[in-house]
């Protein structure tokens, strides 16, 4: 029992693991801002004008 109690404390005091938690949370706040930024929408505004823009090739004067 006092061992299990020991592995339980040290694994409570290891702060190795603590930095994977804290990538992973890094991670998910980066995906969670890139998707409220909404990049593709912008995008795929700024590309539709782009598109929009150039003359149809296909009319003739």
């Amino acid at each position: 029992m006092n061992k299990l109690m020991q592995l339980t404390k040290d694994f409570m005091n290891d702060e190795e693991g603590l930095t994977i938690v804290e990538y992973v949370i890094g991670a998910a706040l980066l995906v969670v801002a890139f998707v409220a930024a909404d990049p593709f929408d912008a995008l795929s505004t700024k590309l539709n004008d782009v598109i929009e823009s150039v003359p149809d090739s296909t009319t003739t004067p």
